[in-house]
């Protein structure tokens, strides 16, 4: 077998980038292909189960992510406006302040949707719980602060799309800036 032509890493993040653009159905064969420069046979020797696989490891990616700069500062000793902020700046640069699309979001369209749901479903249960623990401990009820993080979640991930839909990150980067205040006043 030929060694690799690239880290694996690098064609990750390739891959990575055009699920985020295209879709996990938008991104063909030939999309991934040309992304990463190469062919359909070195595709199948980085990810043997094709992209069904493609898929799976970009998720492992996403998770660790999560993990590293979104769920570990949210759970992390300190005040919870500190806790929060470190998550917001996180998902800013995460998403370029709004002009690179939700891979989580383009992953829930389609096959993909049913193919991935119980990640997916994790991911954000995760990341909701996480973020709701942040606002127990910043004095809101369990009940409430359940809420106030399934609704922030959906409005991040709503200001993402409404930024790629309008190509204005307004709306998104203003969001950020309200989050910390209204979560934690």
């Amino acid at each position: 077998m030929p060694a690799p032509l690239l880290p694996k890493r690098e064609v990750v993040d390739r891959v990575m980038a055009v699920f985020r653009e295209r879709g996990f159905e938008g991104a063909t064969l030939a999309r991934i292909a040309e992304a990463t420069g190469l062919g359909k046979a070195s595709l199948y020797h980085y990810f043997p189960g094709g992209k069904e696989d493609m898929g799976n490891v970009v998720l492992d990616v996403t998770e660790s992510w999560m993990q590293e700069h979104v769920l570990g500062p949210l759970g992390e000793d300190g005040p919870p406006r500190q806790r929060i902020g470190r998550m917001l700046k996180s998902l800013d640069a995460l998403y370029d302040g709004g002009n690179a699309a939700c891979l989580l979001g383009t992953l829930t369209v389609g096959d993909s949707r049913t193919l991935f749901r119980k990640r997916l479903q994790w991911i954000f249960d995760a990341w909701i719980d996480a973020l709701a623990g942040a606002l127990r401990d910043a004095g809101s009820d369990r009940r409430a602060a359940r809420e106030r993080a399934e609704d922030t979640v959906a409005r991040i991930e709503g200001a993402l799309i409404l930024a790629q839909a309008r190509s204005d990150t307004g709306p998104f980067r203003r969001l950020l800036r309200q989050l910390g205040d209204d979560l934690v006043p």
